[in-house]
């Protein structure tokens, strides 16, 4: 039986764990032949290990998402495996809390290389590559409802996230005319390995969210799966919020 994905080839970013895997498990499962990233080599061999048992193809490459040799390395891999690449998903980011009056040049920089100059020269990489096979494709941006809503701390990410948005919705007049599709998913409060280390995360967003919990992975991967598959193919320079409902009320974790 025909699935979803097949004959599509995808990079993700930063999909060694939490979200980036889930998405990265959804896409093989479905078709897709996958290569995962991510900046510890050995979260990628055992993320891409748990997938391939699985049944999906996929293959690790570990390193620095916001490196543009890097960069280039992974779309030449996806090439070399694969035959071409379809699929994007500039998931790779950093979160550095830290009080506005106190953060530190080398924390906006490194905030700034990964979040935003990442994903900035992975689509491009990408979508010279899109534009040579002349078949189209697809780019997801993953951005945060602190994009949209004011969150304490998080002033530096906040802006690189909104940011990728913009650059979604500009990017519609340069990638349209070689069908390529660029969006962006914001989700809200996610649990993930790295979000429940803390005891009452769970407990405090569902208490301020109105669908009475926060998201889980697969409720991000499904909206992300839906922006880049076939169904999707004229939807672009959108931004999906996931967050069961936060953004519409926004009450303070604090």
């Amino acid at each position: 039986m025909q699935k979803l994905f097949d004959r599509q080839s995808a990079i993700i970013t930063g999909a060694g764990q939490g979200i980036g895997f889930e998405i990265a498990r959804q896409l093989a499962l479905q078709g897709a032949s996958v290569i995962l990233n991510d900046v510890d080599e050995t979260l990628a061999q055992q993320a891409s290990a748990k997938i391939s048992e699985q049944g999906g193809t996929c293959y690790a490459i570990a390193g620095d998402a916001a490196d543009t040799v890097f960069i280039q390395r992974m779309v030449d891999e996806a090439v070399q495996r694969f035959g071409a690449l379809t699929i994007v998903i500039a998931n790779a980011g950093i979160t550095l809390f830290a009080d506005f009056f106190d953060y530190k040049p080398e924390a906006l920089q490194r905030v700034m290389s990964v979040n935003l100059s990442g994903s900035f020269f992975l689509a491009q990489a990408a979508a010279k590559q899109m534009r040579n096979q002349q078949s189209g494709g697809s780019i997801l941006f993953m951005s945060s409802v602190t994009g949209h809503q004011a969150h304490k701390n998080l002033a530096a990410y906040s802006m690189t996230k909104a940011g990728l948005e913009m650059l979604a919705k500009n990017l519609v007049i340069e990638l349209s005319p070689y069908k390529i599709s660029v969006n962006a998913v914001a989700p809200g409060a996610t649990v993930t390995e790295r979000t429940s280390e803390d005891v009452e995360y769970d407990k405090t967003w569902s208490r301020i969210t109105p669908m009475g919990r926060p998201a889980t992975v697969s409720d991000i991967a499904n909206a992300a799966l839906f922006l880049v598959s076939p169904l999707s193919r004229h939807i672009t320079g959108q931004s999906l919020v996931i967050d069961g409902g936060w953004t519409s009320v926004s009450p303070s974790p604090y």
